[in-house]
């Protein structure tokens, strides 16, 4: 490639200009989406039961991504020897969701009104939390698109039924998938510790088609192993909590717990993902910035979500 090549336009380096998801155009008219892949910001953490403020997280991941934009010729991997989210993949960020405060269900709908929008045109939805309650609206947005299967990366298992009355927390909306008739099943991967949830929720979660593995069992697998334990064919919708990782290297999070993957442990299956099946939806949750002390946490996520968004179009052209 050229140094003309490079050199054209304006340089526009990553602290400068409004951040967008990766500095890419902004649509707000959601009646007009025309990408392959739309980025939704959904800043909702009313459902958290320790340390709020993921709300912020759409707004921190979003300018971490930006230290990736730098170039206009996509991302060029000397490992892979590919070039990834090369100009031929459009990418747009369609704001945010409105939130209105304390109002869950409101906010929710607004969410599912996001997806729907994303769909409806014919693109990858991507929505960046957000507690993880933001995955239930994304979910329901997913009622016309036929069967689906949920990857989980997370920490915790997520499949409260009712506690105290709230169906719709962050504790919730593994069970209120499974409650869907065309989520066919869930395999969560990186649950652990203590606090995750009753036994009555993993016995519960194991009736319902929930198959649950922890760190220590996926590194035994190994990245086919993992694979195998994913029905083959199945259509993939993706949600990343961060806490799924190790707070050494991502502690910007609400609910931290130590003993998660590192980044490339969950890159590998990722790209092995996108190889094997269709990706139909992805959410990112659980950034929560203000305790993220040098902005690792935020950077993780957005790096996590454009070589995943990479390894998925790469795919999808060379099949």
């Amino acid at each position: 490639m050229s140094a003309n090549t490079y050199d054209s336009g304006r340089l526009n380096l990553p602290f400068v200009g409004i951040s967008t998801f990766g500095k890419r155009p902004y649509v707000g008219d959601w009646s007009a989406i025309d990408a392959d892949i739309a980025i939704l910001g959904a800043p909702f953490d009313f459902g958290t039961q320790f340390r709020a403020g993921a709300r912020f997280g759409p707004r921190a991941v979003r300018e971490a991504s930006t230290l990736f934009s730098f170039g206009h010729a996509g991302a060029y991997d000397h490992e892979d020897d590919v070039v990834y989210l090369g100009p031929e993949v459009s990418i747009v960020d369609i704001g945010d969701a409105d939130i209105v405060h304390t109002d869950t269900e409101k906010s929710h709908a607004n969410i599912e009104a996001g997806v729907r929008a994303i769909l409806a045109a014919g693109a990858l939805p991507v929505t960046i939390g957000g507690d993880h309650s933001i995955n239930i609206p994304c979910i329901r947005a997913f009622d016309d698109q036929g069967p689906i299967h949920i990857l989980q990366i997370d920490a915790h298992l997520d499949f409260v039924d009712v506690r105290h009355g709230v169906r719709h927390g962050h504790g919730n909306p593994m069970r209120r998938a499974a409650e869907r008739p065309y989520v066919t099943g869930i395999t969560a991967l990186g649950i652990r510790n203590v606090s995750s949830t009753s036994k009555e929720g993993y016995e519960a979660a194991r009736a319902m088609g929930d198959d649950i593995l922890s760190v220590r069992q996926v590194r035994r697998l190994g990245v086919a192993g993992v694979l195998g334990r994913i029905p083959a064919g199945a259509r993939l919708y993706v949600t990343i909590d961060i806490d799924g990782f190790c707070p050494s290297i991502a502690p910007g999070t609400g609910t931290p717990s130590h003993g998660g993957f590192l980044y490339y442990e969950v890159l590998e299956i990722l790209q092995a993902v996108a190889r094997r099946h269709e990706v139909v939806g992805i959410d990112l949750v659980e950034v929560a910035p203000d305790y993220d002390r040098d902005g690792t946490t935020a950077i993780l996520a957005a790096q996590v979500l454009l070589n995943f968004l990479g390894f998925i179009f790469h795919a999808r052209m060379t099949a």
